[in-house]
């Protein structure tokens, strides 16, 4: 009787088996394999958070060409970044004064930041 009921679990497979060995000589577990290694559905909402967060601290902060010049390097709207020589070119002004603008711009946020 117990060999007709200990037929019925042999093809059963655990996330824990084993499955092989790595390069190191480490089991590699059935677990390992089919891990998700995704950030967690909190890590995401709290990073959509944050990200708005930022947009406001621009949107509040920065005017002008501050705004414009964060904008385009970090390509916060449209996803494509600038260098500060393509930035120059297009708000035709010279890439010292795009690199001057950026860093007081990036002041301004950092300070509303920590006051934050």
């Amino acid at each position: 009787m117990s060999i007709r009921s200990g037929k019925k679990y042999a093809g059963d497979v655990y996330l824990q088996d084993v499955v092989g060995v790595d390069r190191e000589g480490n089991e590699v577990r059935i677990e390992d394999k089919i891990a998700d290694d995704r950030d967690g559905i909190d890590d995401q909402v709290a990073l959509k958070m944050q990200i708005r967060w930022l947009y406001d601290v621009i949107r509040r902060v920065l005017r002008g060409r501050e705004k414009t010049v964060i904008e385009l390097r970090y390509g916060l709207f449209n996803g494509d970044e600038m260098t500060q020589r393509e930035i120059a070119a297009q708000l035709g002004i010279s890439r010292s004064y795009v690199s001057r603008i950026e860093k007081k711009a990036l002041k301004k946020i950092g300070k509303e930041m920590e006051a934050n």
